[in-house]
């Protein structure tokens, strides 16, 4: 069963996440690999393909859902053996199924629990036979292997859904149950109220320490920037290489990047020629001429947050431009640095990171928090 396993792949310099879970390929052997799915619609086993020709290879045979007694298996680079009175557990359907509703959800759409919840909330609604037998069918559209946790309650698992749908003296899809008495239809009706009081209750809640998630489209600071200030620069001001004088230790540069890069030498002659250069290009490329100071890896993010915090000190203008990015995740493209930038989510994007530590710092003096 595909489970809450993340991944992604870059296409053109986009993210798109996926998930994955293992399968067997069937190539003369059975070859026990990863089954890779991503919200565009692809999977990748052994070579990206669309959900159709995913469906047609697992119907073939050559995605394998049966495993045959005796059969040679291998996993790479790890063991082979062969199978020994295997238990198939899986369908063509139900692993079809369960790759389509990965890819719903990886886009955020409803897929086939999200699909059933819906028509069971529009039986309770309005609780005639019409709508019983649609929430029936959305239920069994879910793939079996997910029915049991359709409700999130490993407690009960899915005998409320399965009582609710069948109805007094119906049959649910387990042949071991019994038809369903009244009683057990009352108690899962029951189960179904006290459900939505709690839902109900838990999407009222406002969490303690304020959202998780910000409501701010995430801004990106693309890496273009002009060498000479402009009279409103937006977003763009609060790239590090934007031409804002800061000074450290009474002496001057012209950005946040000349600063670090001059800061990271030791030869005094080097970090003045860093300090002078006519752009913040020009400044990398000498300190990438000469020799870093011992352990600045281990030094660079206190020096990074210390230049940001006086660039915005010594520049109100500029910190009324962080400050209007209200809780906006920032996203900072360097195509220099992985540790820096973003970089369509193969960097760190400490830069993004620290501009929003000191965008709360900056909230936070302006609420006037005594001590901060």
């Amino acid at each position: 069963m595909i489970g809450r396993r993340v991944t992604y792949r870059t296409a053109d310099g986009v993210r798109i996440p996926g998930t994955w879970r293992h399968i067997f390929i069937r190539n003369g052997r059975y070859f026990l690999t990863d089954l890779l799915i991503y919200a565009d619609g692809l999977v990748d086993c052994w070579g990206l393909i669309t959900v159709e020709e995913f469906e047609e290879k697992v119907r073939s045979g050559w995605v394998a859902t049966t495993l045959p007694d005796g059969a040679g298996a291998s996993a790479h680079a790890m063991a082979t053996w062969k199978f020994g009175e295997p238990r198939n557990r899986l369908t063509p359907e139900l692993l079809v199924a369960e790759v389509r509703d990965a890819i719903d959800r990886l886009n955020r759409r409803p897929d086939s629990i999200g699909r059933c919840m819906a028509a069971v909330s529009a039986f309770l609604a309005d609780r005639t036979e019409e709508n019983r037998a649609a929430a029936r069918a959305a239920f069994l559209a879910i793939p079996a292997s997910r029915r049991r946790r359709a409700l999130g309650d490993m407690d009960s698992k899915d005998w409320p859904l399965r009582t609710l749908v069948a109805g007094p003296g119906g049959r649910t899809y387990l042949p071991q149950d019994p038809p369903v008495s009244q009683e057990s239809y009352d108690r899962a009706l029951a189960y179904f109220e006290e459900r939505a009081r709690r839902l109900a209750e838990h999407d009222a809640g406002i969490p303690t320490d304020g959202p998780a998630t910000p409501h701010t489209p995430t801004v990106h600071l693309f890496p273009l920037c002009p060498d000479e200030p402009v009279a409103d620069p937006g977003p763009v001001a609060l790239r590090d290489d934007y031409p804002a004088p800061v000074t450290i230790g009474g002496i001057p540069y012209p950005s946040v990047t000349h600063a670090y890069w001059a800061l990271s030498v030791t030869r005094p002659e080097v970090h003045d020629a860093i300090a002078a250069a006519d752009t913040a290009a020009t400044a990398r490329g000498l300190a990438a001429a000469a020799a870093r100071r011992e352990g600045w890896e281990h030094l660079r993010t206190a020096v990074m947050t210390s230049l940001l915090r006086a660039k915005y000190d010594q520049h109100p203008r500029l910190a009324e431009i962080l400050l209007a990015t209200d809780d906006a995740i920032l996203v900072y493209d360097d195509v220099n640095s992985a540790y820096w930038g973003e970089n369509a989510g193969s960097g760190r994007n400490w830069s993004g990171r620290l501009l929003e530590l000191v965008r709360s710092e900056l909230h936070t003096r302006r609420a006037g928090i005594p001590g901060l």
